[in-house]
């Protein structure tokens, strides 16, 4: 099957970085996310997936503010209601997954609160595992090769953990790394 004749579906993924090798390749990539509209929506949770083409993989990166450890000091204070919509926002991806039935799929998020509710990972990573010389520990969760690591020294730490206020912060800090979104393209195409 050519490249063009494989639709990857990209939920939550507002930064497009994990999805932009397979877009490079010519893979057909549908967005659902508010940044990211297409004609089947922009919010996971409203999603109609019964005109949707076959999907061959799906990418979920549903948002960590609510869910990753980096934000526990703030969790109680946040209430439970915004557990409950970043849990709606997982659930949402796990169901359009079931219904679409890829050939593969990842859902990928920061340590955190998920394996309470998904089980634990399948696999973690640090972005320097991959090239990108810094380090931010990721989780995986779904069916799918899992790429060679071809780890560098973190020269830069975690560089995410030490960013100042900015419009721009949370789209920084979500980013996946490019050398892992690569890699990960490499082994699953």
């Amino acid at each position: 099957m050519a490249a063009e004749d494989r639709v990857i579906l990209s939920l939550c993924n507002g930064t497009g970085s994990w999805e932009a090798p397979y877009r490079e390749a010519g893979y057909r990539v549908i967005g659902v996310d508010p940044l990211n509209p297409s004609e089947f929506g922009h919010d996971v949770r409203t999603m109609r997936v019964d005109q949707l083409p076959p999907i061959h993989g799906v990418l979920a990166a549903p948002p960590c503010t609510h869910l990753a450890s980096s934000g526990a000091r703030w969790w109680e204070a946040k209430g439970p209601e915004r557990l409950e919509d970043a849990l709606a926002t997982v659930f949402a991806c796990i169901d359009i997954i079931a219904k679409v039935r890829p050939m593969w799929w990842a859902l990928e998020n920061p340590v955190g609160r998920l394996p309470r509710y998904l089980g634990k990972w399948i696999e973690t990573f640090q972005p320097c595992d991959y090239g990108d010389p810094y380090t931010k520990r990721t989780c995986l969760w779904g069916d799918f090769t899992m790429p060679r690591r071809r780890p560098v020294e973190p020269t830069e730490g975690s560089k995410l953990w030490r960013l100042g206020p900015s419009e721009d912060r949370w789209r920084l800090r979500s980013q996946t790394p490019p050398a892992f979104a690569q890699a990960f393209f490499e082994a699953n195409r």
